[in-house]
């Protein structure tokens, strides 16, 4: 049976009253799965109109995420391979709407989250780059403490490479020899050249439209993530399956490999 908006309001409310004193996850990853599969469910004329209403979506959910007080999420935006995979009128596309959902929603001067990028701009057109510099740059001093990451032009395996790259010619500069750097390597050595490096690992990775797998996405840092899997596509995923997700990391008894 379909909920009414006072039914859906009141369960929506009661799973706040459930959370509420529980443990919460810190960091959220977000894996916005489904655009295109739910324009053409609603029947839109371009399955990229997806894109639109997912990245609009974004705003929503990190509402949800200050409103039960979690400070750190991290958003994956677009990967590698969507990059070199996808046609170039989609690409393009996205990249715009990136930038415009960048500018009008996060690179404000009232900004509540503090933006901050994982992956490569290199391989984005200059225009998104620039785009994505400046949110970053608006909303440094954000005094919410509240931090939103996108993962853009991101792989996690490219990630974990460029962080031992970038470890190799630390250790060159200091006058380390290769063997000196692998007798002494230890995970926090890599973990502090991620692009994430700084912030906590996620205590909870959601990833919506029923697909369950992570598609290189934060590899190194969801070693012991609790993982949970969404049926609803994308600009679907309401507050109540938000509050679910939550509801069931807290069910959850946390093992970090033990």
């Amino acid at each position: 049976m379909r909920l009414t908006s006072p039914l859906y309001a009141l369960y929506a409310r009661r799973l706040r009253q459930r959370l509420a004193g529980g443990p919460l996850p810190a960091h959220v990853g977000l894996i916005m799965d489904g655009n295109r599969r739910w324009a053409r469910q609603m029947g839109l004329a371009s399955p990229s109109l997806g894109h639109k209403f997912g990245a609009e979506h974004v705003e929503h959910v990190l509402g949800w995420c200050e409103g039960l007080g979690i400070k750190h999420v991290t958003v994956y935006v677009c990967s590698t391979e969507n990059l070199r995979r996808r046609g170039d009128t989609e690409v393009t596309f996205l990249m715009k709407l990136i930038e415009q959902v960048v500018t009008d929603k996060l690179a404000r001067p009232d900004a509540r989250w503090q933006v901050h990028i994982a992956g490569t701009l290199d391989v984005l057109p200059d225009d998104t780059a620039r785009a994505l510099k400046t949110a970053v740059e608006t909303t440094r001093d954000c005094p919410t403490d509240a931090h939103v990451t996108l993962a853009i032009g991101y792989g996690g395996r490219q990630e974990v490479v460029d962080a031992l790259r970038e470890l190799l010619h630390e250790s060159a500069a200091s006058g380390q020899s290769p063997a000196d750097l692998a007798e002494r390597l230890t995970v926090d050595d890599i973990a502090r050249h991620l692009y994430t490096a700084g912030q906590p690992d996620p205590d909870l990775v959601i990833r919506t439209s029923g697909e369950q797998r992570m598609s290189n996405f934060l590899l190194w840092q969801s070693a012991y993530s609790e993982l949970y899997f969404c049926e609803a596509y994308w600009p679907a995923f309401r507050e109540v399956d938000f509050l679910r997700a939550v509801r069931s990391f807290g069910d959850r008894r946390r093992r970090f490999g033990q």
